[in-house]
């Protein structure tokens, strides 16, 4: 149910607090009506930012790299703190034109032919966690499946040993979110230096002995002419960590919670019904991980009836943008034969996400194998979420599978 204007507009959304107590999607319908556009004020000595809500506006704004730059930072949290110390290292922030080169040089790594053996151990691997936890009762999804697919499928892609990645887990849930209010701001601060560390040991370490796998290909490749520093290499692992692993670990969990809550839905997929492709969309767009991200103008600006200044933050709110009626019908009933479905769930522009081939890839696969086995999937006490105001799922979820 939406909030009422007055209530709405008055949450404070740098306030993780916030997303615990009210549903995201329950915030923005009457925003996006009535003040669609807006200058959150500054509070706890933290500055002020632009609110963008709108579809139509939330697409331009990711399509306006030159007049909405990055560098400086992306996710509000940090960018309220200062200038991202990544700024220009790491290619979620890093503007024109080394954005385009470093681009270039991520994209190769996610080539078919260097993902062909990553993406032939998705099914296996979903597989073998759905078959494990079919006699277990009720059980957490969230801990015994979610928490292992997405990792498995980065570690793989950056040949990660085995024996690291129980660690890399732990300080990756801990970099955005947290699974509790205790949970102190210094704490994703030293999950996120531990990342950045542990990566640029790695990059040294392929840099004097090359493997086949996306950190040697970073650590000896040439960007403009010169090599990635060390530091720059464990940056851009530490990306695609974090944002293929929390990313898929939320839109997995909310996929099976809304597969649950929607049992007619479920049973059409099984049936072949729906396609799997289009119910991959409709699932980001339903579970939309990543509720903002946020830009720094670089000029004088108009969005919406909004006067941006040189340097004001504007944040892009995917939840609103995803659930706004003038684009989707009955945005809030999960829909998997929703087409088209022009969701904003992996960004949009210059920095669309690099790795949504195998986000999808993991989605893909997991409604294959919950689909060849478990007819039925119940949903038992109340499902936890995660504490941020930046990821939006949950952290728990116990579930029951039926066969």
């Amino acid at each position: 149910m939406s909030l009422p204007f007055a209530l709405a507009r008055s949450l404070d959304l740098t306030d993780p607090a916030t997303f615990a107590a009210y549903d995201p999607r329950d915030i923005w319908p009457e925003i996006r009506t009535r003040e669609p556009v807006f200058w959150h004020e500054a509070r706890d000595g933290k500055p002020g930012f632009w609110v963008v809500t709108r579809h139509a506006d939330v697409l331009a704004c990711y399509s306006d790299a030159a007049g909405l730059a990055s560098g400086r930072g992306t996710v509000l949290d940090v960018l309220l703190r200062g200038d991202d110390p990544a700024g220009g290292k790491m290619l979620a922030v890093t503007d024109r034109p080394r954005h385009r080169s470093l681009r270039r040089l991520m994209l190769r790594a996610f080539s078919p032919r260097v993902l062909g053996h990553v993406a032939r151990r998705i099914d296996s691997r979903t597989s073998r966690l759905i078959a494990t936890v079919g006699d277990l009762g009720i059980f957490d999804f969230a801990t015994e499946v979610a928490d292992h697919l997405p990792m498995g499928i980065i570690c793989d892609l950056l040949s990660v040993p085995e024996q690291d990645r129980k660690q890399l887990l732990e300080w990756s849930k801990s970099a955005l979110a947290a699974e509790g209010s205790d949970h102190a701001a210094l704490d994703s601060v030293s999950a996120r230096n531990e990342l950045v560390l542990y990566f640029m040991d790695l990059a040294l370490d392929r840099r004097a002995a090359p493997g086949d796998d996306v950190v040697s290909m970073l650590a000896t490749a040439e960007v403009d002419g010169a090599r990635l520093a060390p530091e720059e290499v464990a940056l851009n692992c530490y990306s695609l960590i974090l944002g293929g692993d929390e990313s898929s670990r939320m839109a997995a969990t909310a996929a099976v919670k809304a597969l649950a809550e929607n049992p007619a839905q479920w049973q059409a997929l099984r049936d072949g019904e729906i396609g799997t492709d289009t119910a991959i969309e409709e699932v980001l767009r339903w579970s939309t991980p990543g509720m903002h991200f946020a830009r720094t103008a670089t000029k004088s600006l108009t969005i919406g009836s909004g006067a941006i200044r040189p340097g004001d933050i504007v944040t892009l709110w995917n939840t609103s943008a995803n659930d706004d009626d003038t684009v989707f019908d009955s945005p809030r009933t999960f829909d998997l034969s929703r087409n088209p479905n022009k969701h904003v769930a992996l960004g949009h522009g210059p920095h669309f996400c690099v790795g949504a081939f195998l986000g999808r890839a993991s989605l893909r696969s997991l409604l294959a194998s919950l689909a060849r086995s478990v007819r039925r999937i119940e949903v038992h006490g109340t499902p936890e979420r995660v504490h941020s105001n930046f990821l939006f799922g949950h952290h728990s979820l116990r579930v029951s599978f039926e066969g």
